[in-house]
């Protein structure tokens, strides 16, 4: 009934000693509101394909606890491995706690985008991801840092932080993905420009815009992060992708543009498209603007962006070969 292995002779216990030796002591952080399945169901599974090889422990998210300080408890306790199991949100939580600790960070992607499972190559359903923990292959990756919160996805600015504000909980579990689709269409009919400071070591430019990206990793479905047609998770490096359209009508040309950098990992040549990519950012806006880090909403005048180089160690795929984009002239870079 509680999983505990049961020996009835010399013989059998150790083996059963000698088992749990091998074994690692893997704490899960589990979201049982992520997605749209039985959490029940779901949490029974990962026991059941995880538990030969890992000692669980399972730790339920609440709403009054936040994910990275259960993760900091996990790895005070001793977790060898730290699990989260849960959406975008979750993941970015439990890995911030992780960040600069060698300990490996375990995916089971359950919520409705999964884009860093996505970015990474981490499968999104949960017998494959599960069986990519087991085999125990690893990849460091970098961290984003807003304001001093750590990240692992992306951080937006305008257009796409009033996208997610839409997008609410209720909207995901009634149209799942669809949600952002919805709340993107909605948003792109009411979004307005706003003045923006892009500082980068000194040299600073004012734009206006309606939308600004700063990515740590990033799928080809996240389109605003596209500026270089793919975003590299481990170049010491953040992609800014500066959309500066003057009508609706190039916004929607932009966005098209966007999208088919991504699907050919070039990047876009559009005179309305401002690339960079750089070590360390700070962006000031007027009027004051929502940003979105990794799915939460915040509102801030002055952001400032670092990339924490190699921080973040991810049971994940071994990359395949990397197409680098040409960067074209220094100035965009």
């Amino acid at each position: 009934m509680y999983n505990v292995p049961l020996a009835t002779n010399l013989a059998t216990a150790e083996a059963v000693v000698a088992q749990l030796q091998k074994s690692r002591v893997g704490h899960l952080i589990f979201n049982p509101v992520s997605g749209q399945g039985n959490p029940d169901q779901d949490l029974a599974l990962i026991r059941r394909l995880l538990e030969p090889q890992v000692q669980l422990k399972v730790i339920f998210t609440s709403p009054d606890i936040n994910p990275a300080e259960q993760a900091q408890q996990a790895i005070a306790d001793g977790a060898e491995i730290v699990l989260a199991s849960g959406g975008d949100g979750t993941v970015s939580a439990v890995a911030s706690s992780v960040v600069n600790t060698d300990i490996p960070l375990g995916i089971i992607p359950r919520g409705t985008a999964n884009a860093f499972s996505v970015a990474l190559g981490i499968p999104t359903d949960m017998r494959s991801a599960c069986d990519t923990i087991l085999a125990g292959t690893t990849r460091v990756v970098d961290v984003a840092r807003c304001n001093g919160q750590p990240y692992i996805l992306l951080a937006g600015i305008g257009f796409e932080a009033e996208m997610v504000n839409r997008a609410n909980r209720d909207l995901k579990n009634r149209l799942g993905v669809l949600a952002y689709l919805l709340a993107g269409v909605q948003q792109f009919q009411e979004q307005t420009a706003f003045n923006a400071i892009i500082d980068i070591d000194g040299e600073r430019t004012e734009v206006q815009t309606g939308t600004i990206t700063v990515a740590n990793a990033a799928p080809a479905t996240s389109v605003l992060a596209q500026g270089f047609g793919q975003v590299i998770v481990d170049d010491g490096l953040l992609d800014v992708t500066i959309a500066t359209p003057k009508t609706r009508l190039q916004g929607l040309n932009t966005l098209t543009s966007l999208f088919a950098s991504a699907l050919v990992n070039t990047p876009t040549q559009r005179e309305d498209i401002i690339r960079l990519r750089a070590q360390r950012i700070k962006i000031t806006t007027e009027p004051i603007q929502k940003v979105v880090i990794d799915g939460e909403i915040v509102t801030a005048e002055s952001v400032e962006f670092e990339c924490l180089s190699q921080a973040l160690t991810v049971l994940a795929p071994l990359a395949g070969p990397r197409r680098l984009p040409s960067f074209g002239s220094p100035e965009e870079d």
